[in-house]
């Protein structure tokens, strides 16, 4: 069993936990449950570097990554920096995040929130509209087509928007339909760990236009941007590399300003 089953082993058991201890009304009676979202894919559409910033303490193939930071710290600094959208790991076990980062994130950024998680079933998209989120994660590779379209439809249903994640042909060929923003490459393989930016230029011709494009991991610097934006890309979600500085915000803030001058 590679990492990403385990992890998904682990998320069904978490979820069932959960929903015998929190019931869906309380979720849904949430001061965040009526609120508008703010659209990640227009703010990508509409902006020169297209940053999607992540708060990320730790990771199975890093360890840690960095503790030293509060939330709020991170968030606000990538607010200033101008990141386009946050995207906060709410994975206690394997990435050592939770629900409450995204509910302090939330209440301290005025910018689009991507709840980051393994999401199986409809109850976590109703946790993630219950602390602020704006838009889902779903990963192609753990869910089926049908699973993909129930999960987006009810999403799409509480008025959030949806970032679907593939990471090879086979798996964007099965996710296709028009309950999905955007369409995330993810440069990673979550099976192997490797990274290669040669997977989201082989990709990028099969995403429709429709969609907004996104790389994902492994992208550390301007060059790499620089190399993909010609592909059609405007988003790139970066997370390690922020995070693994003495200064989150301070880093994305240098590297926004790098982006813009040599865009």
């Amino acid at each position: 069993m590679n990492i990403l089953d385990r992890i998904i082993v682990d998320k069904k058991q978490e979820v069932v936990l959960k929903k015998s201890i929190i019931p869906v009304s309380q979720l849904e009676a949430s001061v965040f449950f009526e609120k508008k979202i703010i659209s990640l894919s227009n703010n990508l559409r509409n902006s020169n570097s297209g940053i999607i910033a992540e708060h990320k303490r730790r990771s199975p193939s890093k360890a840690e990554i960095n503790y030293g930071f509060t939330v709020e710290e991170v968030v606000k600094g990538y607010e200033s920096a101008g990141a386009c959208g946050i995207s906060v790991l709410t994975d206690g076990k394997y990435f050592g995040g939770s629900l409450d980062d995204l509910l302090l994130a939330r209440a301290s950024v005025n910018i689009p929130l991507l709840r980051k998680e393994f999401i199986v079933d409809e109850y976590q998209i109703l946790e993630a509209k219950a602390h602020g989120a704006d838009l889902i994660l779903l990963i192609a590779a753990v869910l089926t087509r049908e699973e993909i379209k129930s999960l987006s439809e009810f999403a799409k249903s509480l008025g959030l928007e949806v970032l679907l994640e593939v990471h090879n042909q086979e798996e964007l060929e099965k996710s296709i339909m028009p309950t999905l923003d955007m369409i995330g490459v993810n440069n990673r393989n979550l099976k192997t760990f490797e990274v290669s930016l040669d997977f989201s230029k082989q990709l990028a011709d099969l995403i429709p236009n429709e969609f907004v494009k996104v790389s994902e991991s492994g992208i550390s610097s301007v060059e790499a941007i620089n190399e993909l934006k010609p592909y059609g890309y405007k988003g790139f979600l970066i997370g390690e590399n922020f995070m693994k500085t003495a200064n989150a915000g301070k880093a994305a803030t240098e590297f926004i300003q790098k982006l813009e001058v040599r865009s």
